[in-house]
């Protein structure tokens, strides 16, 4: 589950790693109010004002903006606020801001002695263990450092057993070029960045920048973070940091029926019970020269209602020409799925798209039948070749 920079830097603070003040306003006029605030505590004469959506790049999209004056961050929140911003991870469509992060600056140009990094921590699939990724090119988009610059990113991976040794925090304080003051700043910022980490059972940290002012502290002067969904029932406080407007609404509306949709570009609409015989069937559509509309697990209870909501989710995607159900039953008979697609069919009345249906396992023989007694525009398949072979002549 992604969340908001000031969601993120909320879990961080929790954990004594160090950020800016900072509040969010929804109106121009709140973000003054909240920027009077901010300076009566720090005695800032300068504010960033910040576009909250759930992607990077905002800078250069023109979503974050440093005010001098209460008139600036009023002029700034009023133009962030409401536009659609577009950056390079939102695609050319956007995203709509709702709220603007109000903080205090932390930024003084001609400054020498300020500097910036990135660091992100996450899991190293390959070994198994967390590793932190970090760079003293800060505020650049890591993959253009990777690119262009790749001996300026360094790793640390943490032995699970151990956890993150006082050793391997000074090496990357000594990497980053620190010294005196921000060496042991930076030594207690990357404890407790992992420590967050850890407690808040995330699948990734990023901080682009970590910032060292010119006093030597060190700060989180951003935060992109995300939640593992599977332990979020270890949190239930985070749950309500979900922004159900940042997130896909067909998505959405499956997951109110426990259903596993992700929408992808394509003509062919599939409908699979379990993740891997989904991925099998995306290939199929593929090799059969169609193109996968979406990811549609309905798992191993697959009946009536699972089916119509999983009908009626496909079917808002108008590129959809044509929809495949693919099941096997093990856990489920397929007569019980077959009899759920007729049910689906007739109570959604109108569909003007063929549905090919492939029942493979227990009653596999009955749920053929079924379909095919139906009546219904409905085509029934018992072998992946035969469900192929029905999606390249339909589509």
């Amino acid at each position: 589950m992604n969340i908001h920079e000031y969601q993120g830097k909320s879990i961080l603070k929790n954990y004594g790693v160090a950020v800016p003040v900072g509040f969010v306003a929804e109106s121009p006029e709140a973000a003054v109010e909240l920027a009077k605030k901010i300076q009566s505590q720090t005695g800032t004469t300068t504010w960033a004002v910040k576009a909250q959506i759930h992607a990077g790049g905002r800078g250069k999209g023109g979503g974050v903006k440093i005010a001098k004056s209460l008139d600036d961050v009023k002029q700034y929140a009023k133009d962030i606020i409401g536009m659609n911003l577009i950056t390079h991870q939102t695609g050319p469509e956007g995203k709509m801001v709702h709220k603007v992060l109000i903080e205090q600056g932390i930024f003084y140009p001609g400054e020498s002695e300020i500097r910036e990094f990135y660091m992100s921590i996450l899991l190293n699939r390959s070994t198994g263990r967390n590793i932190i990724m970090y760079s003293t090119e800060g505020g650049m988009d890591i993959e253009t450092v990777a690119a262009n610059t790749p001996h300026l990113i360094f790793k640390e991976e943490i032995d699970p057993k151990s956890g993150l040794m006082p050793f391997q925090s000074r090496r990357i304080a000594f990497n980053l070029g620190l010294s005196g003051k921000a060496f042991k700043e930076m030594t207690k910022f990357v404890h407790s960045l992992y420590n967050a980490y850890l407690g808040s059972d995330a699948s990734l940290f990023e901080i682009n920048p970590v910032f060292k002012t010119s006093d030597d502290l060190i700060l989180a002067a951003d935060s992109k973070v995300n939640l593992e969904d599977n332990a979020l029932y270890r949190h239930p406080d985070f749950m309500e940091m979900r922004d159900l407007s940042e997130e896909d609404a067909t998505e959405v509306e499956a997951g109110k029926y426990d259903l596993n949709f992700i929408k992808l570009d394509g003509n062919v609409g599939c409908m699979v019970n379990g993740a891997g015989l989904a991925m099998a069937t995306m290939d199929i559509i593929k090799l059969s020269g169609g193109e996968p509309a979406n990811f549609l697990d309905v798992g191993g209870t697959a009946n009536a209602e699972r089916v119509e909501a999983g009908f009626r989710i496909i079917l808002k995607e108008p590129a959809v020409k044509a929809i495949l159900i693919n099941i096997f039953g093990g856990i489920v008979r397929c007569d019980r799925v077959a009899q759920g697609v007729v049910d689906a069919y007739k109570s959604i009345g109108d569909i003007r798209v063929p549905v090919i249906v492939r029942l493979q396992g227990t009653n596999a023989i009955e749920g053929k039948k079924l379909i095919d007694d139906s009546g219904l525009k409905v085509y029934s398949a018992i072998s992946l070749q035969e469900a192929a072979d029905l999606v390249k002549e339909l589509v």
